[in-house]
């Protein structure tokens, strides 16, 4: 669905630096298993985006891969080739929309993974899901949070992926990297998060909507 609007050009409004980043202590393989098997007590930021399409909801997945480096546990992510009818040419998570084979939220994820970017589920440690998360475009999103451990490779589906990268998740998961901006679209107040990342060789990736409201739920869920 194209943008009314340049979210990249829109002022921010806000930077949550009040925030305590979390520990990189607690980014680490271990530490994020102890986390999801008992859970703590816990409620989303932001789980419904404000609705402005009148189709029936369907339920999707996506996976949230946590690549574990001997240095640094980073995110992997991926760039939706433009042509695309949802979401195109924003970043996001590998996955997409339940199928009729798909058993659960889990084998969605699983799958679509492996559809999109090549990555195949022997690679893959599931951790657990985060509460679902509502787009504005209908969809019912299921992340599934993973530990991916190196080597393993990737191939992305040149029909729906432009690009896969990298982003440390000390980085996202620290507030001080979370901006907040505000649209005014159709007569609708529309408010987001953002989270900027720019490379060392000054690659720029502007990450926000969907996928930057679940990167926030999951620091609430480690913050909590």
């Amino acid at each position: 669905m194209a943008l009314s609007f340049d979210p990249q050009a829109l002022p921010i409004l806000g930077i949550d630096d009040h925030l305590p980043a979390i520990d990189p202590q607690r980014l680490h393989a271990e530490a994020l298993r102890r986390r999801f098997k008992a859970p703590p007590t816990w409620v989303p930021e932001i789980a419904v985006e404000r609705r402005f399409t009148t189709r029936e909801p369907v339920h999707a997945s996506v996976l949230v891969p946590l690549v574990q480096h001997d240095a640094v546990t980073t995110v992997l992510l991926t760039q939706r080739t433009d042509h695309l009818t949802d979401h195109p040419g924003q970043i996001s998570f590998p996955g997409g929309r339940a199928e009729p084979e798909d058993v659960d939220a889990i084998a969605t994820a699983l799958r679509e993974a492996e559809e999109e970017i090549g990555l195949h589920a022997r690679h893959i440690e599931v951790l657990g899901s985060l509460p679902t998360y509502t787009t504005g475009t209908g969809f019912i999103v299921t992340p599934v949070v993973a530990l991916i451990q190196p080597p393993f490779t990737v191939e992305p589906d040149p029909v729906e992926v432009a690009e896969i990268f990298e982003v440390p998740l000390a980085f996202l998961m620290s507030p001080a990297n979370h901006q907040r901006h505000g649209v005014d679209v159709a007569g609708t107040r529309r408010e987001f998060l953002s989270m900027p990342w720019r490379t060392a060789d000054q690659r720029h990736y502007f990450i926000w909507g969907a996928t930057a409201a679940m990167l926030r739920n999951f620091y609430r869920f480690l913050a909590a």
